[in-house]
């Protein structure tokens, strides 16, 4: 019964952070029972195996329920690129057609208008089946969601392409400053995803916002991105949005439940 438990709590692990690994894992289950395998470094080999193959199978499947994978495999002249492997080796790397082509058309704007800039993708969507959660995010349940790292510089102020306070591109916030807009001050919601990660906060490096590329991105998605693309939302936290200027009514406030947005870019479209 207990073997039984922990193969059932494995299998939820596993769907729940990669929407496939659960099926990965009983195929790998039942795979190692028919060969008489009980060595764990075997099981670990078969299941690595599975895993894989049926990752590839999703890639190939995706198209057919209307999503496409961003590929985390770039060179040199590619100016939109996914931010870490973990993305594609998680399956969060999937989007509609309609998305990866605001995405690349975004990452040519900015290379036109900036020479030379690479944009960063980070979390998308699973491969199947709308309304399956893309845990820790409330909205990525659909392929009409993407999220994109902001643009950095260092102290001097010179512009760091390609590079994120972060390894993965997320939690490492644009602090507000005194007087800044905090919508969420004062609140103590329980269930929530809005965690502030204090303590992971001094380990990133101190880089500063590119204002310039930021406001230049920006504008783009809530143009180009809109009359082409049917940009309906982004979401940023007020603070920055303040700080930036930035007026425009599509760019909103995600709510004190979800994530904070102080350290991505979160688009969605209709």
């Amino acid at each position: 019964m207990l073997r039984f438990i922990l193969h059932a709590l494995i299998v939820v692990i596993l769907t729940l952070l990669t929407q496939i690994g659960g099926l990965a894992y009983l195929i790998a289950l039942a795979a190692a029972r028919a060969c008489c395998i009980r060595r764990f470094p075997a099981k670990l080999a078969i299941f690595m195996l599975c895993y894989a193959g049926v990752s590839f199978a999703a890639g190939l499947a995706a198209p057919m329920f209307g999503r496409v994978p961003l590929s985390c495999v770039s060179s040199s002249t590619d100016r939109l690129v996914v931010r870490s492997p973990i993305y594609c080796l998680l399956n969060r790397n999937y989007v509609t057609s309609g998305v990866r082509d605001l995405a690349k058309a975004l990452a040519a704007h900015m290379d036109e208008e900036f020479p030379g800039t690479v944009t960063i993708a980070l979390d998308a969507n699973f491969p199947f089946l709308n309304g399956f959660p893309l845990l820790p995010h409330l909205s990525h349940a659909d392929g009409k969601k993407l999220d994109f790292a902001y643009y950095y510089k260092d102290a001097d102020g010179t512009f760091l392409n390609g590079v994120t306070r972060s390894p993965i591109g997320y939690f490492a916030f644009e602090e507000p400053a005194p007087g800044d807009e905090l919508p969420c001050e004062g609140r103590h919601d329980w269930l929530t995803t809005r965690w502030d990660f204090d303590a992971l906060q001094p380990l990133f490096p101190t880089y500063r916002l590119e204002e310039q590329r930021m406001s230049a991105a920006v504008r783009w998605l809530t143009s180009e991105g809109v009359a082409r693309f049917g940009l309906q939302k982004i979401f940023i936290e007020p603070h920055l949005k303040n700080a930036l200027g930035i007026t425009d009514s599509h760019v909103r406030f995600q709510g004190c439940r979800a994530a904070r947005h102080d350290d991505h870019i979160h688009i969605q479209v209709e």
